[in-house]
């Protein structure tokens, strides 16, 4: 039997198995750097497969290594998040969640028990293929500064050292069976932007006496919008949006302060840079020009993602070859931001989309809602198809 039938009769055995993992994981979740029960299950379960669990690494996260023939020829980690959302689940099945007000809403039970999987198949054909396989179970995807980052700083990319990392996630618009993947710049940088800008508050009615900080910031919004429109190369992406502004007065009050909240993303580094000390400049300039004060917080959050075009051509292609081309979708570029692109700016990477998606099944919800499930068939395929990207790394 050739290797890739191999891998997918292994991956058609373990459904069951791996169901009944993602319940378990779906029904108790825990919120980001919280992940002390799930490191627990996942590494006993990595014993249970007769692997070795590094324990602790950046506080909940865990490593086990798979080694194959000629074991320090090559190197390549996979990766899962284990993190939970603070959503409350609405789902009506018998693996809602457990917890009030936490929920596997991103799919990262699913990432996890993929990775599971992929553990159990590749322990079995260790024999069969060269190299090693670096086994990532990573905390806090969802809350900076990204459990990414943490581990990246704890070693996770030295003992061995991977030259390249694969990760999936889930994607709800992309129908059960199929997988997505795109080369090059694919997600965007996610910086958080936090501004108080400052007046003197007073009544409503005699204007002339106060500095009113809500038509400050009324100028600041619409100016810092001209920072991506004129300045940002329009070949490279860039969003600005302001989520929350309280301007805590009334119809009669102009307040004293108002505080706007909003995001910044990107697809450039070097503009990334240049465009958050330009946005400080102008909304400071513009309140005192007004004679208020402005101060602006930036909490830097992950960069922008680059699939490496080499290492996910190959990834592609394992992809047609495992589930025929009809069933692998191209992507675009997508705005939201994920903590994988740490590790895409240190080695070679590669970040592509499972389909979860089943409309026959009511199964359409997106990720972070309330109702978001999945077509637990994706299992199979989210498993099998990892561990043969793998193996096609190490050839």
């Amino acid at each position: 039997m050739e290797l890739k039938q191999q891998v997918q009769r292994l991956a058609g055995e373990v459904k069951e198995e791996l169901i009944a993992i993602r319940r378990h994981l779906h029904a108790n979740p825990e919120l980001s750097f919280q992940e002390f029960n799930t490191a627990k299950f996942v590494a006993g379960k990595l014993r249970d497969f007769g692997l070795s669990p590094k324990e602790g690494v950046a506080g909940t996260g865990l490593t086990a290594i798979i080694e194959g023939k000629n074991p320090s020829s090559k190197v390549i980690a996979l990766r899962a998040d284990m993190d939970a959302l603070p959503i409350q689940e609405a789902n009506e099945v018998p693996y809602k969640s457990r917890v009030n007000g936490v929920m596997h809403a991103c799919g990262h039970d699913v990432h996890t028990t993929s990775l599971l999987g992929a553990a159990k198949i590749l322990t079995v054909l260790k024999p069969a293929f060269e190299g090693t396989v670096k086994l990532v179970f990573q905390p806090g995807e969802e809350k900076a500064p990204g459990g990414a980052s943490l581990m990246i700083k704890d070693g996770v990319l030295e003992n061995p050292a991977p030259t390249k990392i694969i990760g999936q996630h889930v994607m709800p618009l992309i129908e059960v069976g199929k997988v997505g993947f795109r080369k090059g710049m694919y997600m965007a940088s996610t910086d958080e932007l936090y501004i108080t800008v400052k007046g003197k508050g007073g009544h409503g009615a005699m204007p002339e006496l106060n500095i009113d900080p809500v038509l400050i910031m009324a100028h600041i919004i619409v100016a810092l919008q001209q920072i991506v429109s004129r300045n940002a190369s329009p070949k490279t992406p860039s969003v600005l949006s302001f989520g929350k502004v309280i301007a805590d007065g009334a119809t009669n009050i102009i307040p004293d302060e108002v505080k706007i909240e909003g995001t910044f993303r990107a697809m450039d580094e070097v503009w990334r840079s240049e465009a958050k000390k330009k946005m400080k400049k102008m909304a400071e300039s513009i309140a005192e020009g007004m004679g208020g004060s402005c101060e602006f917080n930036i909490v830097n959050g992950y960069p922008y993602l680059e699939n490496n075009p080499e290492l996910t051509d190959l990834a592609r292609n394992a992809a047609v070859s495992y589930l025929g081309a009809d069933n692998v979708v191209d992507l675009d570029i997508w705005m939201a931001g994920e903590d994988f692109a740490f590790y895409s700016h240190e080695i070679d990477a590669s970040f592509y989309r499972l389909g979860v998606r089943n409309e026959a099944k009511g199964i359409t919800s997106f990720v972070h809602t309330p109702t978001f499930d999945i077509d637990e068939d994706a299992l199979e395929i989210g498993c099998g198809l990892m561990a043969w990207i793998a193996i096609q790394s190490l050839a």
